[in-house]
């Protein structure tokens, strides 16, 4: 079975965006294909990640790349949407594509473009992303993981220094990279007060805790091995993890991450490793409660003990397993359908010594993690540097 690599990235600068989306995803397939010592006729089959759901009255995004980028308009493209996996589920399906023989080569394409809209849409949209009929009352996104948040603290007592730190921690991260919407370090005592720049969004979660709304596109071009040997670099996957858990809170203890934790789990199986040997982790900080979750969920803690990776410095950037080194959803900002393929996009860069932030010291391994809606829908990858 043949084994996917990815050979080529661009990323644009996360923000705000006067681009059309379709231009966005052009520039970064040009620049993902070039990078990768490829033609665009090279390129069998195109996998693009868009949430949308109401942020554009432009529907049909698979065909858009072609619109500007003309050689691809006849490239067979298909259109993927997983919430905020979206992105992550579009690297998943070329990934298949390839292993499965019917590819050798697939371009990945996430966009989104959400700063135009109104914050009352952009809430509406997101809150698709719960299970409405029962949710529709937390009135955001926000305000479903600030449920999450309230529970967790009823359980395991107030944590918000704790989420106070995992937010400065990424702001001082992303501080150093050039392609995040935000790049500023503020400090954790900004972070931990209550105040007007920082007021509470979802009540026990602030401004700081939750992740920015921003425009952005990234694009990863994939191969089978026999074009990846022509390729510069190539980063390959050591263990891949995929796993669902039910939509509605009600019926699940949020607090576990159950589906969070089969995905690494099986991730880590395949890879033969456990996540202490990772040399750094790039996961789905939507809102910092998330990290703090996903922490106890991989099993770097007992639940309710995640604070001790942030007291004892092990998921710093100098730690022993630093965390979001490229300032993660909450600085980096998070253009849903773009985020997955970010992440997977900024690992393998840091495997090859070429991040645009924080460089780890030479990286061998990495971990990546996406979700949708409030840990739904879960990926994790375990890339490994291959040259």
């Amino acid at each position: 079975m043949p084994k996917p690599a990815i050979i080529g990235w661009s990323h644009g600068k996360f923000g705000r965006s006067e681009a059309p989306l379709p231009q966005m995803m052009a520039d970064v397939a040009r620049e993902a294909i070039a990078e990768a010592g490829l033609e665009p006729s090279d390129i069998d089959v195109i996998h693009v990640g868009v949430y949308n759901n109401g942020l554009s009255t432009q529907g049909f995004e698979a065909a858009l790349p072609g619109t500007v980028f003309r050689e691809l308009s006849l490239t067979p493209a298909h259109r993927h949407e997983n919430a905020c996996a979206t992105g992550s589920t579009a690297v998943f399906a070329a990934h298949d594509s390839i292993a499965a023989g019917r590819h050798r080569t697939a371009l990945v394409i996430g966009a989104e473009r959400m700063t135009h809209v109104s914050g009352h849409d952009v809430n509406e949209v997101l809150l698709t992303a719960s299970y409405r009929e029962e949710e529709e009352h937390f009135k955001s996104f926000a305000g479903v993981f600030g449920e999450i948040a309230r529970q967790y603290f009823d359980r395991y007592g107030d944590h918000s220094e704790t989420l106070a730190r995992i937010a400065a921690k990424n702001h001082a991260n992303g501080s150093h990279n050039p392609l995040a919407h935000m790049q500023r370090d503020l400090g954790f005592d900004f972070c931990n007060a209550v105040s007007e720049k920082n007021p509470y969004v979802a009540e026990p979660l602030r401004r700081t805790d939750c992740s920015m709304v921003s425009d952005g596109a990234v694009a990863l071009v994939m191969a089978a091995e026999d074009v990846a040997a022509f390729a510069p670099r190539a980063v390959t996957w050591r263990g891949m993890g995929n796993a669902n858990d039910v939509l509605p809170l009600s019926r699940r203890d949020p607090l576990e991450f159950a589906g969070a934790r089969r995905a690494m789990t099986q991730a880590l199986k395949q890879a033969g490793i456990g996540i202490t040997e990772l040399d750094f982790l790039e996961t789905h900080d939507c809102f910092t409660i998330a990290e703090l979750l996903e922490y106890e969920a991989f099993g770097l803690a007992e639940p309710g003990q995640g604070h001790r990776l942030l007291d004892d410095g092990t998921t710093a950037a100098d730690g022993r397993l630093p965390v979001n080194p490229s300032g993660g959803l909450k600085a980096k900002g998070h253009p849903i359908g773009a985020t997955g393929v970010s992440m997977h996009a900024l690992a393998a860069a840091q495997l090859t010594g070429r991040s645009p932030g924080i460089q780890i010291e030479s990286p061998e391994l990495a971990g990546v993690f996406n979700m949708g809606g409030a840990a739904v829908s879960n990926f994790a990858s375990i890339l490994e540097r291959a040259r």
